[in-house]
């Protein structure tokens, strides 16, 4: 019966084996597939369409060749159209048949450049999601969510690479494959096991048989020692010694069939076992966002606009360092802008100036950008540092169209005390807010004026009441700044031919408005502080005397008529919904010198 039960386990061992091993060799199948895409008048761009890359399910790989420099950047498929609308293009889209198709698409727009071609670079724009460059060959691997598309180029002047090729994993996964061999190789040995047991016991059954002596004679028994041992009892019984297999025989039997079960293990990739979840996660609470109707795509995403960020901080050092305005411009405009032109001109006139210039910060923890599918668009971040004594900064940006870069706008420090609004998540975004919206407590196009005449009157204006703590203290500390001025003046005896007057008005820059949880805004505005001091008597001069800063941006000691010192204020606030008993309260704020002007 034995030899019975050991034929079957061998049976049933050859077949789990085989279907194990089967699974990873003859019936495992192709382990991708395949589309080539083909231009055959190549353009310097070449956009592949959403729905050739999503024609198959799984991890898209875009294998582009040809020889020199090869760059391939994803992103939104209409952005990317936006991008070319100026120049002409090869498009690859997908048959109804399930095909690709090429097709040359004319410029939109006349050329930004003149000719056929704008001769841009698609490298460093700001609208890809993700980008590529390597030389003769290149490959991507990515999962491009619908609406997304490839754009391929080299310099933009060269035709881009011809040679392309998109290919899709296949999920050759064969979880029983691993279990099956080693099943197999458990009844292997089990088998191995059972017919050494039924070779034993055949043997023993048909072993040699001895007539036996005859009678013996009568004898007395023998009286042994105590100490004595019946050593001899195993060599009286030959037969009886052999019915058990000694542990190095069991374990000589057993070490092969062990052996080969290990190797048909080992043989297996993760691939090959069954993947079980380590559990199910606890959900964790968090606020519910609910998207309104017809919501457009956010501008930016979260990775992206952190790659944005950090590239402006980097164009800013190396500005700051070679005190290049210009290129401090590709990355800077408006009240920002400003602000740093000046401060790069007092540094290359003073040289112990040792003021700190304010630039956005390594991390972005909040990223809000607007949901909008036209020009220009804008983005607020808060941005901080690894070291959390430093304040963290707020900064907005705008790309005033698709060929453009993000530049940052306005840029201000939050005070310890701030504490930042609830806003949309990053992958759903928000909606600019009009700037004579009458859905806010103060529409944003009369902030600036508002929070001036908080200034300039204290608490008889009529605004006193609308701004928070936060707000009241950086008004109170520029009207102490003024009467410090005043003071200074009366100390040096100058009060009695000169007098000095004071004033905050908006700056000529649109505020900027982004809608908050709750039906608010984050508003980013700037105002100009002005202090004007002229003579009171004719004969009198007012001069500089040690103020550096006067004589670095007039080029003058001295000045018969007087001077004008404006500073640029940046401001943003979080202003409540109509209707809501809350303040107007101060997120974050930064005062910069922008001009000191001799009057004539």
């Amino acid at each position: 019966m034995r030899f019975v039960w050991a034929v079957v386990a061998f049976v049933l061992a050859t077949v789990l084996i085989g279907a194990g091993i089967a699974q990873r060799t003859i019936f495992m199948g192709p382990t991708e597939q395949r589309m080539e895409l083909s231009v055959d008048e190549p353009t310097p761009y070449v956009l592949v369409d959403a729905d050739v890359l999503r024609a198959h399910t799984g991890l898209q790989t875009l294998l582009v060749r040809g020889k020199g420099d090869i760059f391939v950047a994803y992103g939104r498929t209409d952005d990317m159209k936006a991008w070319l609308s100026d120049t002409a293009y090869d498009r690859v889209t997908l048959t109804k048949s399930g095909n690709p198709k090429t097709a040359h698409v004319d410029a939109q727009l006349p050329p930004a450049e003149g000719g056929e071609t704008s001769g841009r670079s698609p490298v460093g724009s700001d609208l890809w999601l993700d980008s590529f460059a390597d030389q003769d060959a290149l490959v991507a691997e990515m999962q491009l969510p619908e609406g997304n598309g490839v754009l391929i180029a080299r310099d933009g002047v060269q035709p881009a690479p011809s040679n392309i090729l998109v290919s899709w994993a296949l999920d050759t996964r064969t979880p029983w494959a691993g279990p099956l061999m080693v099943a197999g190789g458990v009844l292997l040995a089990a088998g191995i096991v059972l017919y050494i047991l039924g070779i034993r016991h055949q043997r023993r059954g048909r072993g040699p048989r001895r007539k036996g002596p005859g009678p013996l004679p009568e004898t007395q028994p023998i009286t042994m020692p105590e100490h004595a041992e019946i050593a001899g009892v195993a060599d009286a019984d030959p037969g009886r010694a052999q019915r058990s297999l000694p542990p190095r025989r069991r374990l000589a039997i057993a070490l092969p069939a062990l052996a080969l079960t290990g190797v048909l293990a080992t043989g297996c990739t993760a691939d090959s076992w069954p993947q079980f979840d380590g559990g199910t996660p606890t959900p964790t609470p968090s606020a519910t966002v609910v998207t309104p109707e017809n919501q457009k795509q956010p501008v930016v995403t979260q990775k992206q606009g952190q790659r944005i960020v950090g590239e402006i901080a980097a164009t800013l050092a190396d500005a700051d360092a070679a005190l290049d305005a210009s290129l401090a411009e590709t990355r800077l405009t408006g009240a920002a802008l400003a602000a740093r032109k000046t401060e790069y001109t007092l540094r290359s006139k003073i040289e112990d100036r040792d003021t700190t210039l304010l630039s956005p910060a390594g991390k972005v923890p909040i990223l809000l950008p607007e949901a909008t599918e036209s020009w220009p668009r804008n983005v607020l971040a808060l941005t901080a540092a690894e070291d959390e004594t430093k304040p963290p900064v707020l900064v907005t940006m705008t790309q005033v169209d698709p060929w453009a870069a993000y530049r940052v706008t306005s840029m201000a420090e939050m005070p310890a005390s701030g504490e930042f609004p609830q806003v949309a998540p990053a992958w759903l975004g928000t909606t600019r807010v009009p700037a004579e919206s009458a859905f806010l407590s103060l529409p944003p196009a009369e902030l600036a004026g508002a929070f001036s005449d908080f200034v300039d009157a204290g608490d008889k204006s009529e605004y006193a009441g609308d701004f928070d703590d936060v707000a009241g203290q950086l008004a109170k500390a520029v009207r102490d700044s003024r009467a410090a001025v005043v003071q200074k003046a009366a100390d040096a005896k100058a009060d009695k031919t000169s007098k000095a007057e004071f004033k905050m008005t908006p700056a000529d820059y649109e505020p900027l408005s982004l809608a908050t949880l709750g039906s608010g805004a984050v508003v980013a505005v700037s105002v100009d502080d002005t202090q004007t001091v002229t003579p009171t008597n004719p004969d009198a001069v007012i001069r500089f005397g040690t103020d550096a800063q006067a004589k670095a941006l007039t080029g003058a000691t001295e000045s018969s008529k007087g001077y004008i010192t404006t500073y640029g204020i940046q401001l943003f606030f979080a202003v409540p919904a109509q209707g809501s008993n809350q303040q107007i309260r101060l997120l974050a704020y930064h005062q910069d010198l922008l001009s000191v002007k001799v009057i004539k």
